[in-house]
């Protein structure tokens, strides 16, 4: 658990009931930690564990870079595709904490003078 992450985004399976928030803490456009509290099954769990690995020191464009193909060669065994949601979780969930973050800094009011 990060105490004052930069993004944060929990994401779900509605239809598993999977559960994962994804806390990163960015400075200089770089992944400096990153980590994640969840419930669910041991496919989204798992996922979401070698995610953290992975990102972890990586700039943010690199990160946005990282495709679902990219995560299954991760984790390494073969997943059926009943399960394809369980395993994509953690990714998806990063997506949308960068999205969040970005979204919050390009909304900013412009200063007027």
């Amino acid at each position: 658990m990060l105490d004052d992450p930069t993004a944060s985004y929990e994401g779900a399976n509605p239809l598993c009931g999977d559960r994962i928030t994804m806390m990163l803490g960015i400075k200089d456009g770089v992944v400096k930690d990153v980590a994640f509290t969840g419930r669910g099954c041991a496919i989204s769990q798992a996922s979401a564990s070698l995610l953290t690995d992975e990102i972890k020191g990586k700039t943010v464009e690199d990160v946005e870079k990282i495709t679902p193909d990219d995560l299954l060669d991760l984790i390494g065994v073969e997943i059926s595709p009943a399960r394809l949601k369980c395993a994509l979780l953690s990714l998806d969930t990063v997506a949308h904490a960068l999205a969040d973050q970005a979204a919050i800094h390009d909304e900013a009011p412009p200063q007027r003078s």
